[in-house]
């Protein structure tokens, strides 16, 4: 949720209206208004990207935080980089999304859409290094212990999904956008969590600090509290003018 708001509210929304829109609709799967530019367009996957970075920088400065902190700053930054290096590739090899608009008029278009696919395969295993070691890294799980990984990763990578496309058939611009847009940017670019493992280096060290993840129900709270705003509220979409 947090992630799919940074680029679609700060990402796209906010920079419309600070480059030249008067007002647009925000909804959990898009951003629309009359006013558009490349820079818009590219503005989601920035600020995923920034995010992503921030996340993990925090990640590596929270080392003595709770478990719960530490996984929670990690999955952030995973979503946040899976969705923008992802970006990419989904634009070069559909010829659809945001990335595709920023191309649309450059030429020899498809040297770009290649270029697009070769960045977005490089960036995407980056991606995956940087949040599989930081698992390791910051969280003590070790490479060989497959079922603490599937845990940690499958079950945010399926509660993602299942959010996303509740609150993505009720937006205002129709249930194709469920299928071009809210399950590409979570089932397809978060993909990565499901086989994360077999992707890490066998001799990252593991991290000192290997407490396990209890359950919170404070975190839990908090977590159905969004997710009802994110479904009911956002989820139809909501108008914003400047």
């Amino acid at each position: 949720m947090l992630s799919t708001m940074l680029h679609e509210a700060l990402g796209h929304g906010a920079l419309a209206l600070l480059t030249g829109a008067t007002s647009g609709t925000l909804t959990t799967v898009a951003w629309s208004s009359v006013f558009d530019s490349r820079l818009v367009a590219a503005g989601g996957t920035i600020v995923n990207l920034i995010a992503g970075f921030v996340f993990w920088v925090a990640l590596r400065a929270a080392r003595n935080a709770s478990a719960r902190t530490r996984f929670f700053l990690l999955i952030s930054c995973a979503f946040n980089l899976f969705a923008g290096t992802g970006y990419f590739f989904f634009s070069g090899v559909s010829g659809f999304g945001d990335w595709q608009q920023v191309i649309a008029e450059l030429h020899p278009y498809w040297l770009w859409r290649v270029l697009l696919i070769l960045v977005g395969m490089a960036s995407y295993y980056c991606a995956m290094l940087v949040v599989g070691i930081s698992l390791v890294r910051y969280l003590g799980v070790s490479t060989s212990d497959h079922a603490r990984f599937r845990r940690l990763m499958w079950v945010p990578y399926f509660a993602a999904v299942i959010i996303e496309v509740v609150a993505g058939l009720r937006n205002p611009l129709g249930p194709s956008l469920v299928f071009e847009s809210a399950l590409p940017a979570t089932a397809g670019a978060n993909c990565a969590l499901l086989f994360l493992v077999y992707y890490v280096p066998k001799t990252t060290p593991p991290g000192s600090n290997n407490q396990p993840v209890q359950r919170s129900y404070v975190w839990i709270a908090v977590s159905i509290a969004l997710a009802l705003v994110f479904i009911v509220v956002l989820g139809p979409g909501i108008r914003i003018q400047r």
